[in-house]
């Protein structure tokens, strides 16, 4: 809804402003995100977060205990959230439909066999390229993946300054602390091999599924063609590479010890790392 006339700007601060309209509209919008606010009406309006469309999928398999929470506690800015069930044993789609029905972001997309977590996130991409989201990002299904550091992960792609984002957890002080020793130096032995194989030698964290990724990008990419399994991250940044895309890392805060259970075994992720 557009409002027109004339316009009062007010400063509230570095971060916070407020615009005041002559027919009483109220937009109020941040660093991040505009919301409007409509007196006729008494009713609020949801606008663009950096005027782009937003999707978060969310890959689940067997994720009953913190699905919820993860969908619960999504950003309000978040404009859809694709949960793409990988053939679950359990109440994880029962849950997401129960959510869906008071959620009307919430798409739940079912495999009807279980593909790996990599084609899972496949699914989520070809559904957000086929539906022309500007930006999606992924988040884990088990709570992993803090959403206070969703803004830093989307925001240098929708201003264009890269084409795909990517969490780092290596980058704090503390992750030596929080993140469990055989799984750091794993990690770390991966994200080397993945240096080599992409050619992405300032990007750290191989493994780390906090993304995000614009529609260009998922447009350049052969989707169907992605690693379907734990090996997917490392296979993509070799595809993102081939294609030219802009990569950059942001340091995240890393998440452990919230009921998760990893499924990832380092030797087998390493051996599909292509060198």
């Amino acid at each position: 809804m557009m409002f027109f006339g004339l316009v009062l700007f007010l400063d509230f601060g570095a971060d916070d402003d407020l615009l005041l309209t002559d027919c009483g509209a109220i937009l109020f919008f941040n660093r991040y995100l505009t919301v409007q606010y409509c007196p006729v009406f008494n009713l609020w309006f949801h606008c663009m977060y950096l005027e782009k469309k937003i999707a978060v999928v969310i890959p689940a398999h067997n994720e009953e205990k913190l699905i919820g929470k993860v969908i619960e506690t999504m950003p309000d800015y978040v404009d859809l959230i694709v949960v793409i069930d990988d053939r679950s044993q359990d109440q994880t789609v029962a849950i997401v439909q129960s959510l869906a029905l008071s959620n009307k972001k919430i798409v739940c997309l079912e495999h009807k066999q279980n593909r790996g977590v990599g084609a899972a996130i496949a699914t989520g991409y070809i559904w957000a390229r086929d539906h022309q989201v500007d930006v999606t990002a992924v988040m884990a299904a088990d709570f992993q993946m803090d959403p206070e550091d969703l803004p830093r992960i989307l925001e240098p792609v929708c201003k264009d300054e890269c084409d795909y984002t990517k969490g780092n957890r290596l980058f704090r002080g503390e992750s030596w602390g929080m993140i469990p020793t055989y799984r750091y130096i794993g990690n770390s032995f991966l994200s080397l091999f993945t240096k080599i194989a992409s050619g992405y030698w300032h990007v750290a964290d191989s493994q780390s599924g906090y993304t995000a990724i614009s529609l260009q990008a998922l447009n350049a990419l052969k989707l169907e063609a992605i690693y379907p399994r734990y090996g997917m991250p490392n296979d993509l940044l070799i595809s993102l590479n081939i294609a030219n895309m802009r990569v950059r890392d942001i340091s995240i805060r890393p998440v452990y010890n919230v009921g998760e259970v990893s499924g990832i075994k380092v030797k087998k992720v390493l051996f599909t790392i292509p060198l």
